[in-house]
């Protein structure tokens, strides 16, 4: 069908990336609908590649993507890999590069030099800023487990992939949890803040909730004298941190573990800037003071990836739909009517400008 997008969903190249953001139902809906879908094979991906072969698309082998057709819209999650330098495709996936974040105007630069486009899934919101398709939910449900696991010496490394029954299961079988005010979520009316307090609440803890009204005058002492603090606030803009390193000293502190769900190290727009790089599937905890207390962090930027298929399913549904709005093949060099595509569109240009500006002032 003419006017239709091209989609080649590509392999994530991180080993611990287990997610898609199309599963093969959603996918499925779009090639019916006349969306020529190609996947690439990928070990480590949740869904077995017969089912989107079922589903009705085509494959490729994994990293194949450079050579695809130059109006298809090159489709992931996470980083690209370092090759090729030049990206000539419109690449959807989260690329972290609007923050200031640490390798940022590199790969904004990849795009200017191959003459293609990032159209990051962060940025796909709709006319009320909040986003389209998000996998937030899950990234609080599971950053906030992890933190009771591991409060309770129950958190094995490597961290490894399993379905929300068998993680509920290990929340409900550890020692009941003191009920009241030891756990704080920030953020907590927001989609991780949501899924933070039901994993604490599936753990026997009943959560203090601490959302916009909190944050404008944040009471800091209030904050260190909770023992576990689980941090969903996504700024887009600098703002007062909630903590200071020098905070992290203060006479009386309670707080021995904080369980970072946003990850913005590196950031100028970093809430917690007492650490200065992200904890891994290998090695989930680093610790920050020794205390006393001892305080401990967590801070894994793929969280929901720990639980691939309720996340996928979930993030699959919301994006599918968008997928349609999608400029198709004879109209590569036009902007999406959809407002949510443009929009995003938008933000990757003048995040170009603004690069070209800082490096040449002579620059319109």
């Amino acid at each position: 069908m003419p006017g239709l997008p091209r989609l080649w969903l590509r392999h994530e190249t991180r080993p611990t990336e287990c997610r898609t953001p199309l599963v093969p139902a959603d996918a499925a809906q779009l090639v019916a609908r006349g969306v020529q879908i190609t996947v690439e094979e990928s070990p480590q991906r949740a869904v077995e590649l017969g089912e989107y072969v079922r589903a009705g698309c085509d494959t490729a082998p994994a990293g194949s993507w450079p050579k695809a057709p130059g109006d298809c819209y090159i489709l992931g999650l996470k980083e690209l890999p370092a090759e090729p330098h030049a990206l000539p495709h419109r690449h959807i996936f989260f690329g972290h590069a609007y923050k200031g974040q640490p390798g940022a105007r590199a790969l904004l630069g990849r795009f200017t030099a191959g003459g293609g486009a990032l159209l990051d899934l962060e940025y796909l919101t709709d006319d009320e800023g909040r986003r389209v398709a998000a996998f937030g939910y899950w990234a609080g449900y599971v950053g906030a487990a992890l933190a009771v696991l591991h409060r309770r010496g129950a958190l094995k490394s490597p961290l490894r992939t399993m379905d929300r029954v068998e993680l509920d299961g290990l929340l409900r079988a550890g020692l009941p949890e003191e009920p009241g005010g030891d756990a704080l979520v920030i953020g907590a009316l927001g989609r991780s803040g949501r899924g933070a307090c039901d994993a604490l609440e599936t753990a026997g803890l009943v959560p203090v909730r601490w959302d916009l009204a909190e944050t404008r005058s944040l009471d800091r002492a209030a904050l260190l004298g909770h023992g576990l603090l689980v941090n969903t606030v996504l700024v887009t803009r600098p703002v007062t941190p909630f903590l200071t390193p020098a905070d992290l000293d203060a006479p009386g502190r309670r707080l021995s573990l904080i369980s970072d769900v946003t990850c913005d190290a590196g950031s100028e727009c970093n809430v917690l800037p007492v650490y200065d790089s992200l904890t891994s599937w290998e090695r989930p905890v680093r610790r920050l003071r020794a205390g006393p207390p001892p305080l401990d962090l967590i801070a894994i930027d793929n969280l929901p990836s720990l639980l691939p298929a309720e996340a996928s399913r979930g993030f699959s549904a919301d994006l599918w739909p968008q997928l349609l709005n999608l400029p198709g093949p004879g109209a590569w060099g036009r902007a999406p009517d959809c407002p949510a595509w443009s929009r995003t569109l938008r933000r990757f240009t003048e995040a170009v400008l603004a690069a070209r500006v800082e490096e040449d002032p002579r620059e319109p």
